[in-house]
């Protein structure tokens, strides 16, 4: 459905109880990243990168096209695995743990680390369903608990008020940024620690876009959140930190991170500074 069509009401709405979490102001790393390389096909894309992830942050991960930033956000709930011919050298630990251990149960980590994709990927069911089916897959299938989890995070993105009476409609029927929310909205039933975001306003119209980034902004404190934006702007306004990724040697490459403030007005690369200023990329 193409994300300017609204079958429902607007995507201008007052945001439900979730209120804004603290601000990130004592850094303590979740995910900590070690020398991280990806090899497509034994072609490099991401090459030899170190980075922490704090708890409760926003980090924004901005750069180029092509230049490893998604690889890097599905690295870290091995999303990889699913990619034929991708290798992973390096380590990432999750909440102190080698998420590449053999005693790693890839289920258990992609529930505490969930993702959420560019274009809105609801399942072609019903609403209820698409927030039940994740739940039921994960154990959780007594109907008093999934009702209860399903109002909860319906709430939580804003869209309890504008679909409640049709829960059993489909979900295809919703607008593009409704369906994005409920793609949160299904990621956060899972209770995750950790939120990955690949350009989820991407594919939006510009009101259906402030009001997903109003969210991800109320999300902060809650989660820790990593995204992938095109919109320097966006990342300005919503992140804590950024991660400046470039192609050197066509391998994606890490050039400089830190605080958001820091990357945007007083750059330590020069790349980093042309990039802001709009002179590269």
């Amino acid at each position: 459905m193409n994300s300017n069509q609204h079958t429902g009401k607007p995507d201008a709405f007052t945001l439900g109880p979730l209120e804004e979490g603290p601000a990130c102001c004592d850094p303590q790393p979740v995910v900590q990243v070690r020398n991280l390389s990806l090899l497509y096909d034994g072609k490099i894309a991401l090459d030899k990168v170190t980075l922490d992830i704090y708890k409760g942050c926003i980090t924004a991960l901005i750069g180029p096209s092509g230049c490893g930033k998604t690889s890097f956000l599905s690295a870290i709930n091995r999303l990889t695995d699913l990619v034929p011919g991708c290798r992973v050298t390096g380590e990432i630990r999750v909440n102190n743990r080698d998420i590449h251990h053999p005693d790693t149960h890839v289920q258990r980590l992609r529930r505490q680390v969930g993702m959420v994709f560019q274009k809105p990927t609801p399942f072609p069911l019903s609403i209820r369903r698409n927030l039940s089916l994740p739940l039921n897959e994960h154990g959780i299938s007594n109907k008093t608990e999934v009702a209860a989890i399903t109002g909860q995070v319906l709430r939580d993105v804003g869209l309890w008020d504008e679909v409640h009476d049709r829960l059993d409609a489909s979900a295809l029927s919703l607008s593009g940024g409704q369906q994005q929310r409920l793609c949160i909205a299904r990621a956060l039933a899972l209770k995750p620690q950790i939120l990955l975001m690949d350009e989820p306003c991407s594919a939006l119209d510009p009101l259906a876009s402030g009001v997903v980034e109003d969210l991800i902004r109320r999300l902060r404190g809650h989660y820790t959140i990593v995204i992938v934006t095109h919109n320097l702007a966006q990342a300005r306004r919503i992140a804590n930190y950024a991660a400046f990724f470039w192609v050197s040697g066509r391998a994606g490459q890490l050039i400089e991170f830190g605080r958001c403030q820091h990357i945007f007005e007083s750059p330590s690369h020069e790349l980093t500074a042309a990039y802001i200023n709009g002179v590269r990329g």
